[in-house]
C-alpha cells in the first residue's frame, strides 16, 4: 500500500488565541484518530519559508505550506477521500495530495 503525503495549505491570517490553539489540535487529534493505522506520520506544522530558484530566495507568502502528513492508502482517489474527510476542509483548508515514490 503506497504512502502519501499530505500538503496542508491555508492556515490562519493571524496568530490564535490559545482557546483557538486548543480547538484546532482537538480537530486535529480527532481526525488522526478516525484514520487510525492509516497514518504514517502525523507530521507537523511548518513557519514560512522561502523559495529559491537560481535567482535566490523569496518568502513564499501566506500561500505557502502550513504543515505536512504521511498517510496510508489503497491508491490516489482513497488518499483523496481520506483528506476530503479533514473538517478544517469545509473552512477553507486545502490538501495537497502526493504519492510518495521508494527510492
Amino acid at each position: 500500500m503506497p504512502d502519501y503525503v499530505f500538503v496542508y495549505y491555508g492556515g490562519m491570517d493571524s496568530t490564535p488565541t490559545p482557546a483557538q490553539q486548543k480547538e484546532s489540535m482537538e480537530v486535529w487529534t480527532a481526525w488522526f484518530k478516525k484514520l487510525g493505522k492509516s497514518v504514517v506520520d502525523m507530521g507537523a506544522p511548518t513557519k514560512p519559508g522561502r523559495t529559491v530558484t537560481s535567482a535566490g530566495g523569496r518568502p513564499t507568502g501566506k500561500h505557502g505550506i502550513a504543515g505536512y502528513s504521511v498517510i496510508k492508502a489503497n491508491n490516489l482517489g482513497a488518499a483523496v477521500n481520506l483528506a476530503k474527510s479533514h473538517p478544517d476542509v469545509a473552512r477553507g483548508l486545502k490538501i495537497g495530495v502526493y504519492e510518495l515514490t521508494r527510492m
